[in-house]
């Protein structure tokens, strides 16, 4: 199961009731944050899910709208406690960036790691997601969209382990990964397992035109967190000059993709209503939705869809 929580859904600048840009990502009591706006740490208050828990931060690129709540995070997390390492991805820059904005944080209980990926993206893990980044078009400036994916475990085949001699009590070990041994034999878990079963696959994408990378990264997956700064065509000029998409351009990326389900996130501020919109969008791509601030959604595994199971609350 993974969760989520779409902390601040406004572009640009904040406003009363639309925080700036973070969505916080939660798997079996260990979290993430993609992106750090302003008044991040408010949001993860309010939420209530803690900020020991987080391990990491996944930022996009280097718009104030996307990282400027990160001293207070950072200070947030001292209070909280935290004594192991506390990552951050990241475009190039990362380090001046970080480094900047960290004049006015204390000397912190914890060690902060950074880590710089090179152009054309890259790969990681964390709190058991295999993540991998990817550039976008934000007009020149490096921008990564980020592919988050929870892999399952292939069904345990009794059959196979009665097979290979494999004692009752020697079987949960090799549930939980264990090698174990049957006389002088190794018995590996890959091989008392079953077929592959799906997992569960989130992207995340804002502060982009469509684009190559984005179709890519975005294909098959159960749910994509993709930006509409501007509901229609008549914002199309202010989304080509600014480099953002409107909420048919993002819609036609999902279908395109074949993905499970839209959530349309970062707002303009001229866009009060963004729901107004849907029922249009909704004629290019069916299950769409508008995120709302503190708003969270689960995701399970799919047992008989072809797609992950998705709860909105």
């Amino acid at each position: 199961m993974l969760e989520f929580c779409t902390l601040g859904t406004g572009g640009t600048l904040p406003i009363p009731e639309r925080a700036l840009s973070s969505l916080y990502v939660r798997v079996n009591g260990q979290s993430l944050l993609i992106d750090c706006g302003e008044g991040t740490q408010v949001g993860i208050r309010r939420l209530g899910w803690g900020f020991r828990c987080l391990d990491g931060l996944l930022l996009t690129h280097y718009h104030g709208d996307h990282c400027t709540g990160l001293a207070g995070l950072l200070l947030s997390l001292e209070k909280a406690g935290r004594d192991q390492p506390f990552h951050i991805w990241g475009p190039k820059g990362l380090k001046r960036v970080v480094e900047g904005l960290c004049v006015i944080v204390p000397p912190l209980s914890y060690t902060v790691l950074l880590h710089e990926l090179p152009p054309e993206g890259g790969d990681a893990e964390l709190i058991g997601l295999k993540i991998h980044a990817f550039p976008v078009d934000h007009g020149g400036i490096p921008c990564f969209g980020y592919r988050l994916v929870l892999e399952r475990q292939a069904v345990f085949d009794p059959g196979k382990a009665k097979a290979l001699g494999v004692p009752l009590e020697d079987w949960k070990r090799l549930q939980q990964g264990e090698t174990v041994h049957v006389g002088l034999k190794k018995i590996r878990p890959e091989q008392v397992l079953g077929e592959r079963r799906r997992g569960i696959t989130l992207v995340f994408s804002t502060d982009t035109r469509p684009c190559e990378t984005l179709e890519k990264n975005a294909k098959g997956a159960d749910l994509l967190i993709l930006e509409g700064m501007y509901g229609d065509e008549e914002k199309m000029p202010q989304a080509l000059k600014n480099h953002h998409m409107i909420f048919p351009e993002a819609a036609g990326i999902a279908r395109k993709a074949e993905a499970g389900a839209l959530l349309l996130t970062h707002f303009s501020t001229s866009l009060e209503n963004p729901e107004q919109y849907l029922p249009e969008v909704r004629k290019i791509f069916e299950k769409t939705w508008a995120a709302k601030d503190g708003e969270t959604v689960t995701m399970r595994y799919p047992e008989h869809e072809e797609k992950a199971w998705i709860s909105l609350s």
